[in-house]
């Protein structure tokens, strides 16, 4: 590379064309510009994800547990936040009762006029928690397990507690409670990945 063309820093006479004062100060800039990019770059690539479970049917229980626990095993920081029907995901004796919806769900193979006939939630839940054990999918319980086993942070909204009328001590060991919105916010304006489930 050439540098026949490049602006001298001495003058005619073999003395400098900068000022000292100014090359320090520009010194000094550099310096704080580096350590502003050393703040912000702080070597934290970890990725971050917050899930906002916000349903409790047997079926939507599912996609929150997993999503969470496979991205921590990936060595993601994951905070589930269940709030409203979310919430019974959580609560350890309502876990073990939720209902797969026959109605309203495309899916299902009966109409649904049929499937608004009483006990046809139930049959549509025992017929997927047949599913569930003949391929050996992991269960609601197992899968909360092991979401906490691999550093998901299980949160409950307070707000949603209150509001149910739940006791804290209802909720599995290790779930996060107490917390509110804002601390739900404030972990999804830094996560890379935010759902909605």
């Amino acid at each position: 590379m050439s540098t026949d063309n490049s602006p001298s820093s001495v003058d005619a006479d073999g003395e400098s064309e900068f000022d000292a004062a100014e090359v320090q100060a520009l010194r000094e800039r550099v310096e704080e510009l580096e350590a502003s990019m050393a703040e912000l770059d702080d070597g934290d690539d970890q990725q971050k994800l917050t899930i906002v479970a916000t349903q409790g049917s047997f079926d939507m229980a599912y996609p929150p547990l997993i999503l969470a626990s496979t991205a921590a095993a990936f060595g993601w920081d994951v905070v589930v936040f269940h709030t409203f029907w979310g919430l019974d995901i959580l609560h350890e004796e309502k876990s073990k009762n939720l209902k797969l919806s026959a109605v309203g769900n495309p899916n299902m193979p009966l109409p649904n006029a049929l499937a608004a006939l009483p006990g046809m939630d139930t049959m549509a839940t025992r017929m997927m928690q047949k599913k569930i054990d003949e391929n050996g999918t992991a269960t609601i319980e197992e899968l909360i397990d092991l979401s906490l086993e691999t550093g998901v942070d299980l949160q409950a909204c307070q707000m949603t507690i209150e509001l149910m009328e739940y006791d804290e001590d209802d909720f599995y060991d290790d779930v996060t409670t107490g917390v509110g919105a804002a601390t739900a916010l404030q972990h999804m304006a830094e996560s890379d990945v935010q759902l909605l489930v």
